[in-house]
């Protein structure tokens, strides 16, 4: 059986991963999956903690139903985010942050 250390080290591991992709990274499309997987990892607590939080011998779901809307507001933070990359790489063409310093183009 797995226990909820087990998925709390991956978990750990999965945003230590992202936190050091947005660090060291240079590439604005590279910077934004790191940013999805460190909002993943906190997706896979958040399931580890509701499935190990049990309430009178039954699974309390309320921090799966939270990730459900985590998702969902995921998927509109792509769209905006992927749109915006694409307007930056139109008026800069260029995907490296250091390229972009100033807000006029």
């Amino acid at each position: 059986m797995v226990t909820l250390n087990a998925y709390l080290l991956v978990s750990g591991l999965l945003f230590a991963i992202g936190f050091a992709g947005v660090l060291l990274r240079r590439n604005i499309i590279i910077i934004f999956m790191c940013l999805e997987l460190m909002l993943s990892a906190s997706n896979l607590s958040l399931v580890a903690f509701s499935r190990f939080n049990t309430v009178n011998g039954l699974p309390n779901y309320n921090g799966q139903i939270l990730v459900f809307f985590i998702i969902a507001v995921a998927a509109a933070e792509v769209a905006v985010g992927l749109a915006i990359i694409v307007a930056l790489f139109r008026a800069r063409r260029t995907t490296h942050v250091e390229d972009m310093n100033s807000m006029k183009g």
